[in-house]
C-alpha cells in the first residue's frame, strides 16, 4: 500500500460501517441483471425515486429472459414517470441481444457489456465491478467530484482531459480484492458527504487526505463548465372528448419522449405561433384553459397550455387516436399527458 492511496482503506471502512440500505444492494454476489437495471435506474435520477420503481420492475421482469419477452408497450408503461425514456428502451433492446447472443446470461468482458445498447463506460465499470470482481471502476458524477477534491484536480471534470486523468487515478488504485465495494464506497460518499455544492467534510472519513479540504478550497473544486441554458417552447395541447373517449397522439418512434402517448401537442416560439399550428391540424381551439404547467426536460422548458378542443372532422394520420378513457391506465404516457389527465381526470385509472 502506497502512502498515495492509504485513503482507501479509510473509504472501506466507512463503507462497512455506514453503506446505504438498498434494495438493489440485497443479494451478495450482486447479480449483473439487479447491478444493470439499478444503475440504468439511477442515471439522472434520484436513489429515494428509484426504489420503489425498482422493485416494482423486479416484480414483473425478474430475469434478463422475462425483460426480453415482455412488449415495449409493457415496458414503457412500468418506466412510466422516471423520465429520459431511452433508457429503457435500450435495457429492452439489450435483453433480448442477450438472450440472443448470450443465452440469457449476462456477458462478463468489458468489451461485450459495453457493446450493449445503452451501456457506457460507467455502467460496464459497475456491472463489471460489483457483479463480477473486476477491478474496473465506475466513474460517475459522484465519483469524479470525489476524486477532484481529494487530488486537487482542477481540470473540468465533464471535459474529456479530466475524465481521463481521474479515470487513470481511478485505475491505478482500485483495490483488486473489492473493487464493486470501492465503486460504491465512492458513489455513497459523493451522494450523502461530498455533495456538489456544500460538502459535509467533517463528516467525512477522507478529510485527512483530501487536498481541497487541507487546502481549503471545497468551493472552488471540483471545476464544471456552465451547462447551455435550456430552450424554452411555448407549447398547446388539445383536450378532446367524445362519448367516454380521449384524443392522443402517439409520438414518433425517435427523438424526444418516443413512442409514447400524449394529448395533442404543438410546440412554438410564441403561443401564436403554437396555437395556429394546434388548428391548423385539428381544427379550433375554443378559448377555455383548462390547465397549465411548466414541465422542465434537460434541455427544454415546456410552457404549457391546455385548451378545451373540439372535435375534428377528421384526424391527421394514423399516430392521433380515439383512446377510451378506462383504457388509459394500459398505454405509457409521457410525463407532462399524466400530469394534466391525473388534473382534468380524477376519477381515471392512469396506473396499472
Amino acid at each position: 500500500m502506497t502512502v498515495e492511496n492509504e485513503w482507501v482503506p479509510a473509504l472501506l471502512h466507512w463503507f462497512d460501517e455506514t453503506k446505504r440500505d438498498l434494495p438493489w444492494r440485497a443479494n451478495h454476489p450482486r447479480d449483473p441483471y439487479h447491478v444493470w437495471v439499478s444503475e440504468i435506474m439511477l442515471q439522472q435520477t434520484r436513489t429515494e425515486t428509484v426504489k420503489d420503481y425498482y422493485v416494482r420492475w423486479m416484480a414483473a421482469f425478474p430475469t434478463v429472459s422475462a425483460l426480453a419477452q415482455a412488449s415495449e408497450e409493457e415496458v414503457l408503461k412500468l418506466w412510466q414517470g422516471l423520465g429520459y425514456y431511452s433508457r429503457a428502451r435500450n435495457l429492452h433492446k439489450a435483453a433480448r441481444e442477450i438472450v440472443l447472443q448470450y443465452h440469457g446470461i449476462f456477458p462478463d468482458t468489458l468489451e461485450a457489456v459495453r457493446a450493449l445498447p445503452g451501456i457506457g463506460d460507467y455502467t460496464a465499470g459497475a456491472i463489471l465491478s460489483m457483479a463480477f470482481g473486476h477491478a474496473v471502476p465506475a466513474v460517475d458524477g459522484n465519483l469524479l467530484r470525489v476524486m477532484a477534491r481529494l487530488f486537487g484536480i482542477s481540470d473540468d471534470i465533464l471535459s474529456l482531459k479530466g475524465k481521463r486523468i481521474i479515470g487513470r487515478i481511478a485505475q491505478t488504485v482500485i483495490p483488486q480484492d473489492r473493487p464493486g465495494d470501492f465503486n460504491e464506497a465512492l458513489m455513497d460518499l459523493g451522494a450523502t458527504i461530498c455533495i456538489p455544492h456544500v460538502p459535509r467534510c467533517g463528516s467525512c472519513p477522507l478529510k485527512d487526505f483530501c487536498t481541497a479540504f487541507l487546502e481549503n478550497r471545497t468551493s472552488e473544486l471540483p471545476v464544471r463548465k456552465k451547462k447551455k441554458a435550456p430552450t424554452i417552447y411555448e407549447v398547446t395541447s388539445l383536450f378532446i372528448r367524445k362519448q367516454g373517449a380521449l384524443l392522443l397522439h402517439k409520438r414518433p418512434e425517435t427523438g424526444l419522449l418516443a413512442s409514447l402517448w400524449e394529448l395533442p401537442t404543438f410546440l412554438g416560439k410564441t403561443e401564436k405561433e403554437s396555437r395556429k399550428e394546434a388548428e391548423r391540424m385539428l381544427g379550433t381551439v375554443e378559448g377555455k384553459i383548462i390547465w397549465t404547467h411548466r414541465h422542465v426536460f434537460t434541455h427544454q422548458i415546456w410552457q404549457m397550455t391546455v385548451y378545451l378542443g373540439t372535435i375534428p372532422c377528421s384526424l391527421p394520420d394514423p399516430s392521433y387516436v380515439w383512446v377510451d378513457e378506462g383504457t388509459l391506465g394500459t398505454l405509457p404516457l409521457c410525463g407532462p399527458a399524466e400530469k394534466c389527465l391525473a388534473a382534468c381526470l380524477p376519477g381515471v385509472i392512469l396506473t396499472r
